[in-house]
């Protein structure tokens, strides 16, 4: 069996619509050109003694200046704009920025050498870029194969996929799902809901709307239970509150977190050929709605960190509460989004099928948000269990700060669904390298 062993990780570089200016500009220090003088120094340049009589330059020496000469027609900015792209794709194969910026310099070097002037320079570059992300493109999959078959040791079985409360096919009703633990309070009266923020019971409407506005006070935090002289206290982390104080924080109307059912798609068994079936991370978030919590977002990231699909969702229902401060959505992101689930799900089957590996912390609940029915995934909280067992989970954000030494979701404006993802890719492939060394 083959074993994936992953070089160490570095933080990922998101969002970056373009690449980074890695080479002084030439005002403050010396240009490209001066940084390779030595590849293309020559004789001639040597002071003459006033002494020395006129000797005529060979004919191969003055063709070789007259290149030189040609060589420096190539602009400043046209050399470091390919410089910059042959660092993007090499940082797609090499862990380090650095290591990354000199092969960079050394392919460009090449090209430049190559090179009498703008058009062969530019002509040659394009080439090499091709042929560098054609590599790239082969040391991916290769990478995807293997990484591939050591995480199946970490897919979840059918019994963890009910435990864990993962969707099911309904048994009577197509394109619908069933949850084996459905954990969530309810009220038995259709027109009745019960607030997920504060515990109220409150009326809706047949259509799902509120019948009379009524102010939600709830505290946002979890309890949290301290050892204090004489026994233990539990207080919110939000505002130190005592356990049943009013809440911290007020809302408009009340809110519940029921997960529609109905309208889910599966994933489809790969057609037989010896290609990887895919391993992707995934991570959504989800609003409020008249008919509870709806996608919003989704992102899936590659083995390699990068983002391969991230679109903001407009929700079916009609939006109570954005969720801003965990989602990190605005109702000014989603101004102007058309993308509906059913188009969502459309562009995940394209690329996804029932044997690609999907890698989540709680996974469940981002697929009941695509309303996509999948069972080959891995799943961070469980392969990082509770120490006090289910139905107890770690954050990622605990898992990321104990293994990958690295906080996240530090932001004032809500979790990034990209850095989630890209926490759990990073997280199993620490997790693989670090089983791979007890089993040697």
């Amino acid at each position: 069996k083959q074993m994936y062993f992953p070089p160490a990780v570095t933080a990922v570089q998101r969002c970056r619509t373009a690449a980074p200016v890695l080479i002084p500009a030439l005002a403050r220090k010396p240009s490209l050109t001066s940084a390779f003088a030595s590849a293309h120094s020559s004789p001639a340049t040597s002071t003459v003694a006033p002494s020395a009589a006129h000797v005529p330059v060979p004919t191969k020496r003055k063709l070789k200046h007259q290149n030189e000469a040609t060589k420096d027609k190539v602009p400043h900015d046209v050399r470091q704009r390919y410089v910059n792209m042959f660092t993007e794709e090499f940082l797609k194969t090499t862990a380090n920025v650095n290591d990354a910026f000199q092969k960079a310099l050394a392919e460009e070097r090449t090209v430049y050498n190559r090179s009498v002037n703008k058009l062969k320079y530019m002509s040659v570059a394009v080439n090499a870029l091709k042929k560098l992300k054609n590599h790239t493109a082969l040391a991916a999959k290769a990478d995807d194969v293997a990484l591939y078959e050591s995480l199946k040791d970490y897919i979840l079985t059918e019994e963890k996929l009910i435990e864990s409360n993962y969707p099911f096919q309904h048994p009577e009703k197509s394109g619908c799902a069933i949850l084996f633990a459905d954990n969530k309070k309810g009220s038995a009266d259709s027109v009745k809901r019960i607030c997920c923020r504060c515990g109220a019971t409150y009326s809706v409407s047949q259509m799902g709307k509120h019948t009379r506005k009524e102010e939600c006070n709830y505290h946002y935090g979890k309890g949290v239970t301290r050892r204090v002289p004489g026994g233990v206290e539990t207080r919110y982390n939000c505002c130190e509150g005592v356990m049943g104080a009013p809440g911290c924080q007020v809302f408009k109307l009340h809110v519940h977190d029921s997960l529609s059912l109905d309208g889910f798609v599966s994933t489809v068994p790969k057609h037989p050929d010896t290609s990887c079936p895919g391993v992707y991370s995934l991570d959504c978030e989800m609003c409020y709605t008249i008919h509870g919590l709806e996608l919003s977002r989704v992102t899936l990231v590659n083995s390699g960190l990068q983002v391969v699909y991230d679109t903001f969702v407009r929700p079916d229902s009609e939006v109570i509460d954005y969720n801003t401060r965990f989602s990190g959505i605005s109702e000014e992101d989603v101004k102007g989004i058309h993308t509906s689930l059913k188009e969502v799900q459309e562009t995940l089957l394209s690329f996804i099928n029932a044997d690609t590996i999907l890698i989540g912390h709680g996974l469940e609940t981002d697929l009941c948000a695509l309303k996509l029915l999948h069972w080959t995934v891995v799943d961070t909280s469980v392969v990082f269990p509770h120490r006090l067992g289910p139905p107890h989970k770690l954050t990622l954000n605990n898992l990321t700060a104990e293994y990958l030494r690295r906080i996240i979701q530090e932001s004032v404006c809500g979790h990034d669904t990209a850095e989630d993802a890209a926490a759990c890719m990073e997280l199993m492939l620490w997790k693989i390298k670090e089983d791979g060394k007890l089993k040697k």
